[in-house]
């Protein structure tokens, strides 16, 4: 019998052979948060070769190659070569974490990072920040332009690090030529986060600054995990603003979480919140304010022309972080005990007033150690 035709031999390779496989990725953080998540999902998927993961423990990922380093370690370059993408996710948004020790991290990470990304012959590196760095601002339009202007400042909770972030982002193409940045900004992020604005939802009263306009915009992490793919697939590039569509009025906040508001003089709550961070109760600085006073919702029309779509709507991510929180209890950033959160609610108390308590209760338990 004689073979079969060159041309038919090599259609029938063709069918028969395994679809080609995509990019090696590389993800930092990847043993905990957004990190963990998008390791999982990238191992995966049919769609990428192979990933890479680096943190400074080891995550339960088994299907990843993991490497286990500080990422400002210069070493990191060589953990990157054969890397097709990195997704820098090894940031350090805690509320509790020095603010100096946290900004040392986070942008000397990332600069690590893109450094060692280029000299590794990487071309894509995607990094993630917040819609925050627009800035909450009276003026804003509903909804803002993904090319609107950063007009965010350093006054919120790590908010000076993530625009610090996004100086380097736009530097690097110019100083490693032939490495592309893509910049990822969710909005409110939840599932299993732990931020200022996560945790107004876990007060007794939701309060709202007179004269302001607050609207909410919330983003899944799931949803965040399925744009951070898209960027690592290059399905889509550029600056990109991620959340649920629309957005939620204070007024439909409040009727769907079902908590009362309490509504202060900006004068006094930002005067309150400024004092007590000042003296180190609460974590969250007067700055944390604007983000529930102003809108600073995105359209995220990059994202949609290139047909993604997000799984939630910002309903039900609002439901689901109200289940996240239940049983928890903070007053301006500040989380309390029980007992401390009922006598709160009882008495309708006010920050200021309950700084003024908490600052006579600490000084009570000085004067005893003396």
């Amino acid at each position: 019998m004689s073979s079969p035709d060159p041309q038919v031999r090599a259609a029938r390779n063709k069918s028969t052979s395994p679809p080609p496989r995509g990019p090696v990725v590389a993800v930092t953080g990847a043993a905990s948060g957004v990190g963990a998540l998008l390791t999982e999902r990238l191992a995966a998927s049919e769609e990428v070769k192979q990933v890479v993961a680096i943190d400074e423990r080891r995550g339960e990922c088994a299907e990843a190659e993991w490497h286990i380093l500080d990422v400002r370690d210069p070493a990191i370059a060589d953990r990157l070569r054969g890397a097709d993408v990195v997704v820098h996710l090894a940031l350090d948004l805690d509320l509790e974490t020095d603010a100096a020790a946290r900004t040392a991290y986070n942008v000397r990470g990332t600069q690590t990072v893109l450094t060692a990304a280029a000299a590794a012959g990487v071309h894509r590196v995607v990094l993630c920040t917040s819609t925050m760095v627009y800035g909450a601002l009276p003026g804003n339009e509903l909804p803002l332009s993904e090319d609107a202007e950063l007009r965010a400042t350093a006054e919120a909770t790590g908010v000076g690090d993530l625009l610090e972030i996004e100086r380097l982002a736009r530097r690097a193409p110019r100083a490693h030529p032939g490495l592309n940045v893509t910049v990822v900004r969710p909005a409110v992020l939840v599932g299993g986060t732990d931020t200022a604005l996560t945790r107004y939802f876990e007060s007794p009263r939701l309060l709202v600054v007179a004269g302001s306009r607050p609207a909410w915009q919330f983003c899944h992490v799931d949803d965040l995990c399925s744009a951070l793919e898209y960027a690592v697939l290059e399905k889509v590039d550029g600056e990109l603003a991620v959340g649920c569509d629309g957005w939620l009025e204070q007024e439909e906040v409040e009727e769907l979480s079902g908590i009362r508001r309490m509504e202060l003089p900006s004068a006094v709550a930002l005067g309150a919140a400024a004092r007590l961070h000042r003296i180190g109760l609460t974590p969250s600085p007067a700055g944390d304010l604007a983000y529930t006073m102003y809108p600073w919702v995105i359209s995220g029309s990059r994202l949609h022309d290139a047909g993604w779509r997000p799984a939630y709507t910002n309903e039900e991510v609002l439901a689901q972080l109200l289940d996240e929180v239940s049983g928890r209890h903070t007053v301006a950033g500040r989380r309390l005990g029980r007992k401390d959160a009922t006598a709160a609610g009882a008495a309708g108390a006010t920050v200021a007033l309950l700084g003024a308590a908490a600052v006579v209760r600490r000084a009570r338990k000085v004067r005893r150690r003396i």
